[in-house]
């Protein structure tokens, strides 16, 4: 279900040896406990001429529950950044920012990122390539 979303419930029985009906009932299982949060369409970014992919490091004067509550709050509001994660060592956040071009990317950092209270400092680094992408959880561990 990982690489097909949209499989059908039949496929799907057939895929892994069931009968529909069981197979259907553990996929609800599965969504009821929250290991099937959502299902998606993937979009291709580049062809939407998102263009840049950013991860940008942001480093926080204060580390306060406050500061980072609001940072947060913050950064979920902006749709350029597509992740974010909070890290452990230098810095506190580490960001991945997806704008068509450069130019989008400087408005975002001076309009938007550089106005949230408490952020002390801000590393940028382009992505000239995506070598490997996936959705898709490493499940080898569960066998």
């Amino acid at each position: 279900m990982q690489d097909d979303a949209e499989i059908s419930n039949v496929d799907l029985a057939d895929r892994i040896g069931l009968s529909p009906s069981p197979c259907l009932r553990r996929v609800r299982i599965l969504e009821d406990a929250g290991v099937i949060k959502k299902r998606v369409t993937l979009v291709d970014a580049a062809v939407l001429g998102l263009n840049v992919s950013v991860f940008v490091s942001v480093q926080l004067e204060k580390q306060s529950k406050e500061r980072l509550m609001e940072f947060e709050r913050e950064v979920r509001e902006r749709p350029e950044v597509v992740e974010c994660y909070l890290m452990t060592g230098e810095s506190d956040y580490l960001l991945r920012v997806v704008v068509p071009d450069l130019a989008t990317y400087e408005r975002f950092l001076k309009e938007s990122l550089t106005l949230i209270p408490g952020v002390a400092n801000i590393r940028s680094s382009f992505a000239l390539q995506q070598v490997s992408y996936t959705t898709a959880l490493p499940l080898d561990h569960l066998m």
